[in-house]
């Protein structure tokens, strides 16, 4: 498997108000870190499916991250503050889960591991 390559959305950049240079500078450190993260996952990995439970992993890390954040906004909405640090970094995890699935064959593999574990754990449609 490919070493994945991510980055911060520029659109997501932009939207931070003026000054937040420190908040961009935090979330470029953080995409490399991931980044650096799932690649020596990727490369430790003894064949694909292992890469992609790993990956895996991380995304489901990300999607708890990116609820948290969202259950932010109208929390800080009531109180009277600017959610905008909130929604950027909710936004920053959604990109970064969208550039995973989109890399290189990675995408399937994902699909096809989030579908071994569903069955794993006993899940099935007429469960639903």
């Amino acid at each position: 498997m490919d070493d994945i390559s991510l980055g911060v959305p520029e659109p997501v950049l932009e939207r931070l108000p003026e000054g937040s240079d420190d908040t961009a500078m935090d979330m470029q450190h953080a995409v490399a870190g991931w980044e650096d993260r799932l690649n020596r996952a990727i490369d430790e990995a003894d064949d694909e499916r292992e890469a992609a439970a790993s990956v895996l992993e991380v995304i489901e890390r990300f999607e708890d991250r990116l609820e948290t954040h969202d259950e932010f906004v109208p929390e800080l909405r009531a109180w009277g503050q600017s959610p905008i640090y909130a929604i950027a970094w909710r936004t920053l995890y959604a990109d970064v889960i969208a550039q995973l699935y989109e890399h290189d064959d990675l995408g399937e593999h994902l699909d096809r591991e989030r579908n071994a574990r569903l069955l794993e754990d006993g899940i099935r449609l007429s469960d639903m």
